[in-house]
């Protein structure tokens, strides 16, 4: 209970960063994780592997879409009913989590797996990619379930006040990925299916660990009985709240493949796999302002519940200061050191060469994108569901879309276009923030 109360007593800044410190070591290592893992494929499968990893993605970001429904929802309602001081609330909302998951997961496996070669099509796969973009997918929805478990209890560790076992159980699942990936991958010879089977392995070790923490009774929030049946006030809230992060991780997954398809049409397999080597760089500064977001979740939450709303902006203002200073740094590298990253990924002498121009293209608005998460995140985390599901989706459905079919036909060179309409996207929707956070201000400073 002490951990929980802190959320509303001590310091912003020390709050931020005992809370976001460790989101973003564990968020920083599965990033590297990510990079890894494609590195392992590059070199170890080959181009064509790389850009299958790529083209599988959008359809991995669906089904992390539904364990975000439920994770960020419910997280976000753990942390308000600890704010309210309720308890045995606080307690089904656990109860729920695992339910919620163990059913959608189960559903989005078998759909997915009846149809998993026509949805890799639309989304971008060709005849030299489909074969191992099918075998990466078929053993990662195998292991859905556990994926979305792993994602939902880490949610509700943070929340709960145990953000360093939440760090734990990343890193756990991160090292457990690095060190099966080569043996798979190189010495079994199982190519991208030895690396979709690390993943999932990984994530049934880390799992466990999280079982213990919710296993002990001397928690707080923990596993009992009669906390298992679904409350509808609980699934309710849950799931309007997620609805912000889930759309837009589905708005995401459609762009992706609206982008896959431009790109195959008008540059070939390479250029989806320019686009992965971009993802790769970009993903992992993203991953650490999504570390500081959930650092900054429970004690908005918890400060909303509270009726402190003082603290709910002063901890939103300090997010986003670090998050800029994040997004800085992968602009630096897009900007002056292309060529460098992309030979991480590569050796590839014409992926380098049609990677550098558009890594510098969507790399020239990365300074915005730090506020523009941040803001998302604040509605999302005091339960404003509306404003968070606007702001999800201006990015991707209204401005990233419609650019990215328009702006091709208007270039001189099609393919530039569809690169230029990230950065500008990127820019309209942070301009769209800053109109909604300053015309919700005032109603929020009043707790409406």
């Amino acid at each position: 209970m002490s951990r929980t109360l802190e959320l509303g007593t001590q310091p912003i800044h020390k709050l931020l960063w005992k809370y976001a410190l460790p989101a973003i070591i564990a968020m920083t290592a599965a990033s590297l994780y990510n990079i890894v893992d494609s590195i392992y494929i590059g070199h170890g499968c080959g181009a064509l592997a790389l850009g299958a990893l790529t083209v599988a993605k959008p359809f991995m970001d669906i089904c992390a879409a539904f364990g975000s429904l439920v994770g960020v929802g419910a997280s976000s309602l753990l942390a308000i009913y600890l704010g309210e001081k309720d308890y045995d609330k606080a307690n089904r909302v656990l109860g729920n989590v695992i339910v919620l998951n163990v059913l959608l997961s189960a559903i989005v496996m078998v759909v997915g797996l009846i149809w998993l070669d026509p949805i890799l099509m639309a989304f971008g796969a060709s005849e030299d990619t489909l074969g191992y973009a099918h075998e990466y997918m078929e053993i990662i929805l195998y292991g859905n379930i556990l994926t979305h478990i792993y994602f939902g209890l880490n949610a509700m560790l943070r929340s709960a006040g145990h953000p360093r076992f939440s760090m734990v159980a990343t890193i756990v699942a991160v090292t457990v990925n690095i060190i099966l990936d080569p043996i798979f991958i190189f010495v079994l010879d199982m190519g991208v299916r030895g690396a979709a089977l690390a993943t999932v392995l990984s994530q049934v070790v880390a799992v466990v660990w999280q079982l213990t923490k919710f296993l002990d009774r001397s928690e707080l929030v923990r596993f009992h009985r009669g906390i298992w049946r679904l409350n509808r006030e609980i699934t309710h809230r849950a799931l309007a709240i997620g609805m912000s992060p889930f759309l837009y991780n589905i708005a995401h997954c459609f762009v992706v493949i609206i982008i896959n398809n431009q790109l195959k049409n008008y540059g070939g397999d390479l250029a989806i796999a320019s686009y992965g080597v971009i993802n790769r760089l970009t993903f992992v500064f993203a991953m650490m302002v999504m570390g500081l977001n959930q650092g900054m979740q429970p004690i908005a939450g918890y400060n909303y519940g509270a009726q402190q709303y003082d603290r709910v902006l002063r901890s939103f203002y300090l997010t986003c200061l670090y998050a800029t200073g994040v997004m800085a740094i992968v602009f630096i590298l897009g900007e002056c050191f292309p060529r460098l990253v992309t030979e991480i990924f590569t050796h590839d002498p014409e992926l380098i060469n049609l990677t550098i121009r558009p890594m510098r293209i969507i790399c020239s608005t990365m300074l915005i994108i730090g506020f523009q998460m941040v803001t998302g995140n604040l509605f999302t985390s005091i339960g404003k569901a509306g404003k968070a599901i606007f702001l999800s989706l201006t990015r991707q459905v209204l401005y990233l879309i419609p650019l990215a079919i328009w702006l091709p036909l208007i270039f001189n060179d099609p393919l530039d276009g569809v690169w230029w309409s990230i950065p500008v996207s990127d820019t309209m929707s942070a301009i769209t923030a800053v109109i909604v956070l300053l015309a919700s201000r005032r109603n929020f400073q009043s707790g409406k």
